[in-house]
């Protein structure tokens, strides 16, 4: 009979780290210079205490020296309300805000940090904030600026809208004019975002009632002038224009605005000149001023200093390199092709018909006027998209796809067709522009069925082929092989496959 074996009693310490033990690895991974590890630790030590103001104040410090100052505001503010009485939590809240141009709430959290800590650490930071500030907003930082809480709505609502979410933006601004009737930055983003979603008559009322209390508010004259310009509303917007060329502005901001306007609204001299003059002033630093100082300089016959702008916009955002608005200009394409219709595409992009929209989004990322239709509020709107015609304006967009996913390898092998038809037909007429809707009606049915798109060459002469012959019995095979640097028989094979992928066999 076998003995049952008693189970050994043992003395097991199971190690559970805290928050506390990620805050002393991160303290030391500090010392060391090694910020991601730090910034690693303390993301986790956060997590695991969510309640300890110390923890907070420092991935909020971190997180404010790799620029991300919403985030760093947010961790603050939660120290902050945890612990008021730390003076340290209250000299960073005076820096962020600083960093996040809210100069009242930065020179009051700063005047506070003095007052509760006469001696401290950081009380020549604190007073070149005040000093900074009070220069900064001119003097001017009066008791019922609005709160820092209502300006950082304020920002994720217009950083919602800079990534098409209009509705979640609406809502946001909706509850911050309720809450404070005359903080007008609210009332015109919430113009905007309702012309977004295409609420034109809400957007033009709103604007008429900033102006209405607030005569002179150029924001809400430019936006005017910006519906206006969209809604082709041109003796509307000549007489807008006719204001804001009398209107000198002193604040920064407001020359910022004035010269974007000037310059979306191809009023490119007067653009150039208010931006540069910003310039010279020393204001950078703004990937979106580098955009329009370069495309108002390029358009007003500065080409030099044009490129010299995009080139201190790449460096402030490397993903813009390649999208300079005149760069099909440069190139000397031909600007007589319906890709270059303006009006073509942007009837195409409001067709009812998939086929139309799907061949305008590919047009448009070879038409100079690529910039205009992406920047329309209403032309383009990704939520009515087919995934089709997503993929496509990705594309047109120069998204990167992944060649190692099957489904993605074969969508950019049939584009590859799609861009081996205009090399050899740029600049397009409208009978090419039908060619291209049959081939993207094709090439989607190809993709639905899991075709590999193997010879685009070939494809492109059989795609070619397939419609000229349908409009003329002059077209031959031979012909288009031989355009193309195909056999006959090469040819042949491709057409009996596109066949298959043709509408009229369904």
């Amino acid at each position: 009979m076998k003995k049952s074996r008693k189970p050994k009693t043992e003395n097991v310490v199971t190690f559970m780290p805290t928050g506390e033990y990620y805050y002393k690895k991160a303290l030391g991974e500090l010392k060391k210079e090694q910020f991601a590890k730090a910034q690693k630790y303390l993301k986790r030590a956060v997590e695991l205490s969510p309640d300890d103001p110390m923890i907070l104040m420092q991935y909020g410090i971190l997180q404010m020296e790799a620029e991300q100052f919403d985030d760093a505001y947010e961790l603050l503010q939660s120290a902050h309300a945890l612990d008021p009485n730390d003076s340290d939590i209250v000299f960073f809240l005076a820096e962020v805000n600083a960093h996040l141009g809210h100069f009242a709430e930065a020179n009051r959290f700063a005047n506070m940090y003095l007052r509760m800590d006469e001696d401290g650490v950081y009380l020549e930071e604190a007073m070149e904030i005040i000093d900074f500030t009070e220069f900064e907003s001119g003097g001017d930082l009066l008791e019922g600026a609005p709160s820092t809480d209502v300006l950082y709505l304020q920002e994720k609502a217009r950083k919602f809208m800079e990534r098409g979410k209009f509705k979640e933006a609406v809502e946001l601004l909706e509850t911050i004019v309720a809450e404070h009737a005359t903080f007008w930055p609210a009332f015109n983003n919430l113009a905007l975002a309702y012309f977004y979603v295409g609420e034109e008559e809400q957007a033009t009322a709103l604007l008429h009632e900033v102006l209405r209390h607030d005569q002179g508010n150029l924001h809400a004259l430019c936006n005017l002038a910006v519906l206006a310009y969209y809604k082709q509303s041109y003796k509307e917007l000549k007489d807008i224009i006719h204001v804001l060329e009398k209107i000198k502005p002193i604040a920064v901001d407001q020359r910022f605005k004035l010269g974007a306007t000037f310059a979306l609204l191809g009023r490119h001299e007067e653009g150039y000149k208010t931006l540069r003059q910003l310039q010279k002033m020393g204001f950078g630093e703004d990937p979106s001023f580098y955009f329009w100082l370069a495309h108002s300089a390029y358009f007003s016959g500065r080409k030099e200093r044009a490129h010299q702008a995009w080139l201190e916009l790449i460096r402030l955002d490397p993903t813009k390199e390649g999208f300079e608005p005149w760069k099909l200009q440069e190139e000397e394409e031909s600007l007589e092709g319906v890709e270059n219709d303006r009006v073509f595409l942007t009837e195409k992009l409001q067709s009812e018909s998939t086929s139309s929209r799907t061949v305008a989004l590919y047009l448009m990322g070879k038409s100079v006027h690529l910039h205009d239709l992406v920047a329309h509020p209403s032309l383009i709107q990704v939520e009515k998209l087919t995934p089709f015609e997503k993929l496509i304006i990705g594309y047109s967009l120069n998204h990167e796809f992944s060649m190692k996913v099957p489904a993605e390898k074969s969508f950019v092998e049939g584009m590859k067709v799609a861009d081996l038809l205009y090399a050899y037909h740029h600049p397009l007429t409208l009978q090419h522009a039908y060619m291209y809707d049959m081939w993207f009606v094709m090439m989607e049915r190809a993709l639905q069925q899991g075709y590999a798109f193997k010879n685009t060459k070939a494809l492109a002469a059989a795609t070619a082929y397939m419609y000229a012959s349908s409009r003329s019995k002059q077209a031959t095979k031979k012909e288009f092989a031989a355009h193309y640097g195909i056999s006959v028989p090469t040819m042949t094979k491709y057409i009996n496959e596109l066949m298959g992928f043709f509408p009229l066999f369904d």
